[in-house]
């Protein structure tokens, strides 16, 4: 990537179109505003309105391969290779980015489950504490498998813990092992994605969805197409026509994904990482410039963060409007999308200001960090 541009607009807009999937499905589910029983139902496709509606904890996975990616890109431009990785600034830069938000939106949600508003207070067999201390200590989705789903606004968390435990043990392992070693036990991860989720009992809703080492299979997919990107740059027809290739691989996941599971060996979230993988290795390689019309996805994209983890407090709090208005009718339930969808982002805006504003006092309190010698400009800001 040009250091002189550290924005890459092409996968800021895919994990814009990841986003945007979470969201609207956050609001489409059937005890919320779905689609399908809406006046605009019976004018749309089914399975357009499936795929829509229902991809949500699809577009977690893309989260994560693109997660991977990125940061195993940024160590690769930043330490030159992943035996070099330096552990301090790998921490220090994780911490910088996930925690201060993470307090910020944590303290919100306290105040909100101190007062008892609906799906924000924790049920019979959790706690404020409990939920606390899982989120902080990144064992969200173990403390829901252990004691329910977690209230709604809360449960987001699950998908942050796995990321971070990976993180926490992924430098490790780069120092420990040497590289061959290191892609074998990668590739085992991430070959052992759909046998890992058949581990877990299906009775146990709560854990077969968010276990620990499914999402860091599908991390490690990320990993390795980010060395696979640092050996090979397609040129720019093969770049094209790998991104067609991924971008078909993951529209049949999420439009026809009760066909790619009945008759291609339950392969879905296989085709859905692989999609990915391949896309962000030819974005990478040769990344379209700026489109107009596409703009706000990637605003969105960079925000994801911020949407990730606030949103659900736009999407309960339209839920909550819409029933005070019209009651149990979910006749106009199309008409909340649109701007349910500009209010997270202006919430995630809002937040985005709030830390750029916190990281200002704190830099002038103690003084800039200083970056590494060998630290670019777009490494310092990051994809």
């Amino acid at each position: 990537m040009d250091v002189r541009n550290p924005r890459n607009f092409a996968i800021d807009c895919l994990r814009g179109v990841a986003i945007l999937l979470v969201v609207v499905h956050h609001l489409a589910l059937p005890f919320r505003l779905p689609l399908a029983p809406s006046l605009l139902g019976p004018w749309l496709p089914s399975r357009l309105i499936d795929a829509v509606s229902f991809n949500g904890y699809e577009a977690v996975f893309m989260f994560f391969v693109i997660s991977g990616f990125l940061i195993t890109s940024r160590i690769l431009e930043r330490d030159g290779d992943l035996r070099r990785v330096r552990l301090g600034p790998f921490y220090l830069a994780r911490a910088r980015r996930i925690v201060p938000l993470l307090l910020v939106v944590l303290t919100g949600l306290t105040l909100l489950a101190a007062l008892g508003v609906p799906d924000f207070a924790p049920s019979s067999r959790q706690s404020i504490a409990g939920l606390l201390g899982a989120a902080l200590t990144f064992t969200f989705n173990w403390y829901e498998g252990r004691t329910g789903w977690a209230p709604a606004a809360w449960d987001v968390l699950w998908s942050l813990s796995i990321e971070e435990v990976f993180y926490v043990g992924f430098p490790l392992l780069c120092l420990a092992l040497p590289r061959r070693l290191l892609v074998v036990a990668l590739a085992a991860l991430a070959l052992s994605l759909i046998p890992l989720r058949s581990l877990v009992p299906v009775s146990n809703e709560v854990w077969w969805e968010k276990a620990y080492l499914p999402g860091m299979s599908a991390i490690a997919w990320g990993v390795l197409a980010a060395l696979a990107a640092q050996r090979w740059r397609p040129a720019p027809r093969e770049a094209r026509a790998l991104a067609i290739f991924g971008g078909v691989c993951v529209l049949l996941v999420i439009g026809w994904g009760d066909l790619v599971h009945r008759h291609l060996f339950k392969s879905g979230m296989y085709g859905l990482c692989v999609g990915t993988c391949a896309m962000l290795i030819a974005f990478r390689a040769h990344a379209p410039g700026p489109r107009r019309g596409l703009r706000w996805l990637a605003r969105m994209g960079r925000l994801s963060y911020e949407l990730y983890l606030s949103h659900m407090v736009v999407v309960l709090g339209t839920v909550a409007l819409y029933r005070a208005l019209l009651g149990t009718s979910q006749a106009w339930t199309f008409v909340v999308y649109v701007p349910a969808v500009v209010a997270s982002v202006g919430v995630a805006l809002a937040l985005e200001r709030l830390m750029a504003g916190l990281s200002g006092v704190v830099r002038t309190v103690i003084g800039p960090p200083r970056p590494s010698a060998d630290e670019s400009p777009g490494i310092a800001r990051g994809h």
